[in-house]
């Protein structure tokens, strides 16, 4: 059997010299895994959370201000330039609905490769996007159109009471039963 060309007959011990560097250094790596695994789980949970959320709570909570909200302000604005400012801010809110719907469409393949922990291509753009937008949409929302639709619909207690009855009745749970 010919002797292996970096095998030393002569001096065995020499082939143990220096051998446990490559071990050591994979070693040192492995050990890394346990600092990298738990952001990588935080990853795949706040993916599948935002997954859950985005089609339980903000596409529902688009229809509701839609449906609900936007033409209960309009109906109780004052004709002419109040129900106009009423419209246009009513318009621009469901076009940036639409806007944040469109981002979260381009971003939801990815997001669900990364819930399951595959790799992923994820659009970062596309993600600073949508929460950079979002952000200004809440924050014209809560500063500006809020506010106004307090106003308008606080003059009238009944138009309050009907919007107030109609967001009870959408969230209701349908009652089942037998007479």
């Amino acid at each position: 059997m010919p002797a292996s060309p970096t095998a030393d007959h002569d001096a065995p011990l020499s082939n143990f010299n220096n051998c446990h560097i490559g071990i050591l250094n994979r070693l040192k790596a492995l050990d890394e895994l346990p600092a990298l695994l738990e952001p990588a789980a935080r990853a795949r949970q706040i993916a599948e959370q935002s997954l859950e959320f985005f089609r339980e709570a903000i596409f529902e909570h688009h229809l509701e201000e839609e449906r609900e909200l936007f033409p209960a302000v309009i109906a109780s604005a004052r004709p002419g330039e109040e129900q106009e400012r009423v419209k246009a801010m009513a318009q621009r809110l469901t076009d940036e609905h639409r806007t944040v719907e469109k981002l979260w469409k381009s971003l939801e393949k990815g997001l669900k490769q990364v819930a399951k922990g595959h790799s992923t291509d994820l659009d970062v753009s596309d993600l600073h996007q949508l929460v950079t937008q979002y952000q200004a949409h809440a924050t014209f929302e809560e500063q500006e159109f809020l506010p106004l639709s307090e106003q308008i619909l606080g003059r009238n207690s009944n138009h309050m009471a009907a919007l107030g009855l109609s967001l009870h009745i959408r969230h209701a749970r349908p009652v089942a039963g037998h007479i």
